[in-house]
């Protein structure tokens, strides 16, 4: 089910509608790339409308990964013509003039396109969601189960069944309601007035600047926008100054893009790269502009990126498994109570009670605990988790963490302490200086503008290594604070002669420049060489030389700044000249440069090397450059033989996209996209069981799409919401307990489902042949609900149970082959032992070859619960149970307990009142005798049945 109906762009129409009208030119930008060699569109009339008709019949078409969707390529079509244009042609493909659209026709666009919001927030009606929690074949056998329990008056077993429906509709119901609220986060960061250029006037038209809502903004529209401002849909720059703008919210990566609306690009530029196109939900942090609105509303590259959010994720392997089962015992339990009410009725012509023993028989064909087990086990994963201080928001996530082999983590904040350290201090040969980190911290000391991370871990090491640089003995006259243009801070300091401070000229008054490398270098005319003790120009080979210092540093993934100084006093500057800050900045003289690197956690090496050892392999998957994720990967163990880049694969094919994501354990410069694609790749391609690890609305996509969606409490909202764990440490050591903990769930959740369907086929089986052969009931309606009660009661202790440390240290996964393999090995070996009782009974305590129906039902009804419940600790474990391996101590309590109520029971007065009689003690001596057996038998059976399922596998 669809949780969002999303904008009408979303919905495979046969036209693209970008903008309210047809437009010829536009069409032939996007579309041509879909022209066969005939020039006939593939997407037709005809061809869609018998597309969209089957594709309604088909399950879903199967998603790998390995291309963009049919939206993302119609976006970036559209986009990259918009890049590739001249600003008049621009004008021309969204029909808008330089003057702006007219009042009119803006309200004609408006009604046309809808408002402008990224997604149209359709909720599903309650009724629309409980439906679609109720609507499963296992809750239906239950209420048709129960419904038949309350005909035959079993009104506790009745009342059982409801709870247990109750209790899985609600929690799935629960679940899809809260999860649909994900994606209305997107929209909060785009409700902001935008100031747009509109024109006025039937004969004379007035250019006017007005305010609206960005709800109100139309593809044509013209948008002026300032510092703080957010971009109210896809924009074409037409005028910029000092633009620079933050993308984080689609690339994750903190640092902001310059933009420019003189650029010209091409197709091999990045989308999120082009220079003169900026997207919806990004924002203006310096410089201004303008910009021609060619995207708004879900035509948006957001939208289109962002489309698969709160979208029904395809059913993984184990739901898959639960449902063949519960098909498979429909049409078992048809089958079989057909043909006992057949038999019944044709032995003792009673079509009443006939009826009412095959609804006791398929009560007892149902594993009526399965939803309160796999809850019960959910549940108490989920407390054992929130000790390790997380959250767990959707239940089932503890249960795929147990069959997780792939963890995608992204590198800040998770592998590393998200914060700087200063960790050298350089001139311009590549040698460490006094003189640069003395300069450095002078103007780390003295700017006020703000204090950024980097300054601090300036002064923190120079305070932790002992300089004494006494910054008292000099003062601050004035400060030209950063701005992401110039991306520099500048300081004047002045002081007093003082032969005392080392490598200090005897000057009294400079300027004191840190910031990005390549702008500080923009300002430098001079290098100073300390050997020599001179200053020269700077030459083209001292600019060679100190980008190759500085590309070896970046390719050891530290982060670099240039640090500059000038004599004020030597170039006697007037204070006018001082208002003119690229005549102060100018002319200055390198220093050297400042390393910074961003350590790895002590504990992330550790917790990744756990998390290998249980089978589940780490990949990073990051908007960072690479040469930073290969640093830290390193430093935490995460191999680095084979690496890519989202612009590396964005060049790809589908078959070569699979292999490369297959191969790379390091991942950088991903796009939101590239991470789903990513993601669904290794579910698909690899049949991997996915994890994913992020905080950022850029992981929003993969983070929905993971099989274990991870955050942390620090994280955006829409993380936060898409997330089925959220964490509130960064800390792989906590999914480490995760991993076991699902495992542990899985496995307790497989030892009850082989256990209900082993002793359920085989008791119903038995009953029928037991029926035949001595053609009366071998048990009354109301004993058979009794045993199967007491049965069911026994089996809760089972998510208590532990699990071997063999079976915690791989993944675990629903296996097709297995289950089946399982049953047909160790199924008939429940029969045959209910029918040595049957042989036994018979030859053994009959009389005149008449057996007497009360003693036969005692001695079945005691031999029956008891293998049902015993047989569970043959096949908990694969060495010899309670020799080698014991189960926990309250899976024994309910053993014993369920065991003594069983054989009391037929010597009670309830037992008397239900048709039993006393039985002697010999038949309790075969009993041991018979499990000894039965568990020698089962032991062997199991063993040969491992040896060959391995051989087969």
């Amino acid at each position: 089910m669809e949780r969002f109906k999303f904008l009408r762009f979303f919905s495979f129409r046969t036209q693209l509608d970008f903008l309210p009208s047809s437009n010829p030119v536009r069409e032939n930008l996007i579309n041509g790339a879909t022209t066969d060699t005939n020039g006939e569109h593939r997407d037709g009339f005809f061809s869609n409308l018998v597309d969209g008709f089957l594709r309604r019949f088909k399950s879903g078409k199967k998603i790998d990964g390995g291309s963009k969707t049919e939206e993302e390529e119609k976006v970036y079509s559209w986009l990259y013509a918009l890049a590739r244009s001249e600003i008049y042609m621009a004008f021309e493909y969204v029909r808008s003039t330089e003057r702006g659209l007219s009042f009119t026709e803006a309200e004609k666009r408006l009604k046309e396109n809808g408002p402008n919001t990224p997604l149209e927030y359709t909720f599903p009606s309650s009724w629309h969601l409980l439906w679609s929690a109720f609507f499963h074949p296992f809750n239906i056998i239950l209420i048709v189960l129960s419904a038949l329990s309350y005909i035959t008056s079993d009104n506790p077993n009745g009342c059982i069944m409801l709870i247990l429906v109750f209790i899985s509709v609600s929690l799935r119901f629960y679940q899809e309601y809260g999860s649909s609220k994900a994606a209305m986060q997107l929209s909060e960061y785009v409700r902001s007035p935008v100031k747009v250029q509109r024109c006025a006037g039937r004969v004379v038209q007035t250019e006017l600047i007005v305010q609206v809502d960005q709800r109100d903004v139309v593809p044509g529209d013209i948008v002026i926008f300032e510092p703080g401002d957010l971009f109210p849909g896809d924009v074409r720059l037409l005028t910029s100054k000092h633009l620079v703008v933050s993308q984080s919210s689609l690339t994750g990566e903190s640092w902001p893009t310059e933009k420019t609306a003189d650029a010209r690009e091409d197709r091999s530029t990045p989308l999120l790269e082009l220079k003169n196109i900026c997207f919806m939900g990004t924002n203006v942090v310096s410089g201004t502009g303008t910009g021609l609105v060619v995207s708004t509303g879900s035509k948006t590259y957001i939208s289109a990126v962002f489309s698969t959010i709160g979208k029904h994720k395809p059913a993984d392997s184990f739901e898959k498994g639960i449902r063949h089962i519960s098909y498979v015992l429909v049409g078992v339990m048809l089958l079989v109570v057909t043909i006992m009410i057949l038999v019944e009725y044709f032995t003792f012509y009673d079509l009443s009670e006939s009826t009412l023993f095959g609804i006791s028989v398929a009560c007892a064909l149902t594993p009526q605990m399965l939803p309160l087990i796999i809850n019960t086990s959910l549940a108490k994963g989920a407390l054992a988790m929130a000790m390790e201080r997380c959250i767990v928001k959707s239940l089932s996530a503890i249960r795929d963490m147990g069959s997780m082999d792939i963890l995608c983590i992204d590198k800040t904040g998770t592998l590393t302490m998200n914060r700087a350290i200063m960790v050298n201090h350089l001139d311009s040969w590549g040698a460490p200086r006094e003189k640069v980190l003395h300069f450095a911290f002078l103007n780390s000391y003295f700017k006020s503008d703000q204090k950024y991370p980097l300054d601090d871990a300036i002064l923190a090491f120079v305070y932790t290594n002992g300089y004494r640089f006494q910054p008292s003995k000099w003062r601050k006259t004035d400060e030209i604070p950063f701005d992401f243009m110039r991306r520099r801070v500048s300081v004047i300091l002045e002081t007093e002669s003082n032969p005392e401070v080392r490598n200090i000229q005897p000057f009294y008054r400079f300027i004191i420049t840190k910031g990005a490398l390549e702008d500080v270098l923009k300002v430098c005319s001079y290098v100073e060489n300390v050997d020599m003790g001179e200053i020269t120009a700077v030459s083209a080979e001292h600019h060679h030389r100190i980008l190759n210092v500085v590309e070896e540093l970046r390719n050891e993934g530290l982060r670099i700044i240039g640090v500059a100084i000038k004599n004020l006093q030597q170039t006697k500057i007037s204070k006018q000249n001082m208002e003119n800050e690229d005549d102060v900045e100018s002319d200055m003289v390198f220093l050297g440069v400042i390393a910074f690197f961003d350590p790895p956690k002590d504990s992330a090496k550790e917790a990744l090397w756990r998390l290998a050892e249980k089978g589940v392999k780490a990949k990073v998957l990051t908007g960072d450059s690479l040469s930073l994720a290969i640093k830290i990967c390193k430093e935490v163990g995460i191999r680095t033989t084979h690496v890519t880049t989202g612009p590396e694969l964005e060049q790809l094919n589908q078959e070569a996209f699979h292999e490369k994501v297959k191969k790379a354990t390091v991942l950088a410069r991903l796009t939101p996209s590239q991470k789903l694609r990513v993601v669904q790749s290794l579910q698909s391609v690899g049949n991997h069981v996915v994890g994913f690890l992020g905080d950022g609305i850029n992981d929003s996509l993969a983070l929905d799409a993971a099989n274990v969606g991870i955050s942390v409490d620090s994280a955006a909202s829409v993380a936060k919401d898409l997330a089925d764990i959220i964490l509130l440490e960064k800390d792989l050591n906590v999914l480490v307990a995760g991993v076991e903990q699902g495992r542990l769930t899985f496995g307790n959740t497989m030892k009850y489902i082989k256990l209900s369907v082993i002793a359920n086929l085989g008791s119903v089986i038995s009953l029928f042949i037991v029926t035949l052969a001595l053609r009366f009931e071998p048990l009354t309606p109301i004993q058979l609900l009794v045993q199967n009660f007491l049965y069911s009661v026994g089996q809760i202790a089972i998510p208590w149970d532990r699990m071997e440390e063999d079976y915690v240290k791989i993944p675990q996964k629903w296996s097709v082959k297995s289950l089946p393999m399982f049953i047909l090995w160790n199924g008939p070996v429940c029969t045959l032992y209910d029918v040595a009782t049957l042989l036994f009974v018979w030859f053994y305590y009959s009389s005149g070859g008449k057996l007497d129906e009360s003693f036969f039902r005692s001695a079945y009804f005691i031999q029956g619960l008891l293998m049902q419940t015993l047989i569970f600790h043959l096949i908990r474990t694969e060495k010899i149970p309670f020799i080698m391996e014991i189960a926990s101590w309250p899976v024994l309590a309910s053993t014993v307990v369920i065991s003594a109520i069983g054989i009391a029971i037929p010597f009670s007065i309830i037992g008397h009142f239900m048709g039993f009689t006393d039985l002697p003690l010999s038949y309790f001596g075969f009993l041991v005798v018979l499990f000894v057996g039965y568990f020698t038998v089962g032991q062997i059976v199991k063993r040969v049945y491992i040896m060959v399922y391995k051989k087969w596998l």
